[in-house]
C-alpha cells in the first residue's frame, strides 16, 4: 500500500521510500505535504531547474527547519534557532557569491589532494586498529573516525576535542532535522549552544594567533571590507562544515557499503577491478544519497504541472527522488556500477549552490574504497545483521552496520 504523505517517523521514511516517491512522480510531481508543511518536487527535470533558477526558489533560509521545536526550545535558543542564516548555502547572490568565493580558497585542487592523503592516512590507522579483529560496527569503527578526524584537523579543532565536536553535531541534527519529545529538544539546545560558543572561541583565538587551518584561513577574512566576512559568517561557515564533516561523508560511505554487501557480485567485480570504483561511488550517490534534498522558498508564485506554488512558501527540492527518475535513468532501482550518466545525479545541489566540498566528498569515498578493497576483500555483513536506518528530515544514514572479515 502507497503511504499518502511523508512520515519522518516512520521506518519506511529513510528505509525504502521510492515506491512512494515513484507514486508521486507519476501521480502527483508537485505535492503538497501536510506532514512536512511544505511542498515537494520529485521529477528530476523539476529538481534542476528548481535549483538553476535561485531568483524564484530563494535558498535564503533552506537550512533553518526549526518549526518542530517547542516555544520553551525556541525561547532557550533565542536568535540562535536560525542558526545558519550566514551560511553560504543559505543565502543568495551577491552575498552568496561573497561568501562561496572566500570558502573556495580552501578547497583548491592542491589543498584537495594534501586532505585526501591526509584521509588515506587515517584511514590505514583506523583499519591497522580493527582488522585484528574480524568484525566491528562499520558504522562508527570505519566509516565516522576518518572522515571526523580530517575534518577536526582540516578546520582546526585540537585532537582533545574531537570527540566532545562530534557529540555536539550530532546534537545538532537531532535538535533541527528530525522530531524529538520536549525533553530531549531541551538537552539538545543545550548542546547546540554549547557548540555554538566553542566555534566561536576557536574562531576568536585563531584570529589573534593564526595556525596553518581552515579557522585561521576564515578569521583572517573578519572585516576586511566589501570581500571580506563577519565573525557570524567565519563561526557558522565552520560549524557547517564541521557537520559534513562528521556525518554526510560518513553516512554515503557506509549506504555504499551496505549497498555493496547485498549485491555481493558489484563488490567482488571491484576487488578485481579498481578502475570501476570511481563509477561505483556516483552510482552510489545516486540510488543511497545520503541527503535527501534542499530547502528553498518560493519568491513568487510557480505555476508547475497544472499546479501553483504560492509566494513565500517552503520547497523540497527532492535530490533523491531525481536519482531515481526513469526518464533520466532507466531501471532506476538497479545497481548499476557502469551505469554511463550516474554522475548526473543531484545530491550535490546544481547551479551556483553546488557543494563546494564536492571534489572532498568524491576523493575521500575513493580512498576509502581504495583501502578498503585492498586491505579487507573479504568484507561482509555479519551473521544475522539487520541495519536499520536513522529517522531524519534530511538525510538516509544508518544508525549501525555489523560487518565481518577474513582475518589476515
Amino acid at each position: 500500500m502507497i503511504p499518502a504523505d511523508f512520515d519522518v517517523s516512520a521506518d519506511w521514511h529513510v528505509a525504502d521510500p521510492y515506491p512512494f516517491l515513484r507514486h508521486l512522480r507519476h501521480e502527483k510531481p508537485v505535492f503538497w505535504s501536510d506532514h512536512l508543511q511544505m511542498w515537494v518536487l520529485t521529477r528530476y527535470d523539476d529538481v534542476r531547474g528548481a535549483y538553476r533558477d535561485h531568483t524564484t526558489f530563494s535558498s535564503v533560509g533552506s537550512l533553518t527547519i526549526s518549526r518542530t521545536l517547542t516555544e520553551r526550545v525556541k525561547e532557550t535558543l533565542g536568535e540562535h534557532r536560525s542558526f545558519l542564516d550566514d551560511f553560504a548555502a543559505n543565502v543568495d547572490p551577491p552575498k552568496h557569491t561573497r561568501m562561496r568565493r572566500a570558502i573556495s580558497r580552501a578547497f583548491t585542487p592542491r589543498a584537495v589532494s594534501r586532505l585526501g592523503d591526509d584521509f588515506r592516512t587515517k584511514v590505514d590507522a583506523v583499519l591497522d586498529q580493527v582488522i585484528p579483529r574480524g568484525q566491528a560496527d562499520f558504522v562508527a569503527e570505519i566509516a565516522h573516525l576518518p572522515s571526523a578526524r580530517l575534518a577536526a584537523v582540516f578546520i582546526g579543532v585540537p585532537p582533545e576535542d574531537e570527540e566532545q565536536v562530534k557529540h555536539w553535531v550530532y546534537s545538532w541534527f537531532q535538535l533541527f532535522l528530525s522530531p524529538q519529545p520536549e525533553e530531549r529538544q531541551h538537552e539538545l539546545a543545550q548542546d547546540f549552544l554549547k557548540y555554538l560558543d566553542y566555534v566561536d572561541r576557536l574562531v576568536t583565538e585563531r584570529r589573534a594567533e593564526p595556525r596553518a587551518d581552515f579557522v585561521s584561513l576564515m578569521a583572517e577574512l573578519i572585516d576586511t571590507g566589501p570581500e571580506g566576512l563577519s565573525h557570524r559568517e567565519v563561526v557558522e561557515t565552520i560549524s557547517a562544515l564541521l557537520l559534513g564533516g562528521n556525518d554526510t561523508v560518513p553516512n554515503g560511505l557506509s549506504n555504499a557499503v551496505y549497498r555493496l554487501m547485498r549485491e555481493r557480485a558489484n563488490w567482488e567485480e571491484m576487488v578485481a577491478e579498481p578502475e570501476l570504483i570511481p563509477g561505483m561511488i556516483e552510482e552510489s550517490f545516486r540510488i543511497d544519497g545520503a541527503s535527501l534534498g534542499s530547502f528553498r522558498t518560493t519568491t513568487t508564485p510557480v505555476g508547475l504541472h497544472g499546479v501553483t506554488i504560492p509566494e513565500g512558501v517552503q520547497v523540497l527540492l527532492h535530490a533523491d527522488s531525481a536519482g531515481h527518475d526513469e526518464t533520466v535513468f532507466p531501471d532506476p532501482e538497479r545497481f548499476d556500477i557502469r551505469r554511463p550518466n550516474a554522475r548526473d545525479h543531484l545530491v550535490f545541489g546544481y547551479g551556483v549552490h553546488h557543494c563546494v566540498g564536492a571534489a572532498l566528498s568524491r576523493l575521500k569515498m575513493q580512498i576509502a574504497f581504495e583501502q578498503l578493497t585492498t586491505r579487507m576483500p573479504s568484507l561482509r555483513l555479519a551473521p544475522g545483521a539487520n541495519p536499520t536506518y536513522r529517522r531524519s528530515l534530511v538525510g538516509r544514514g544508518l544508525a549501525a552496520l555489523p560487518v565481518e572479515w577474513d582475518e589476515r
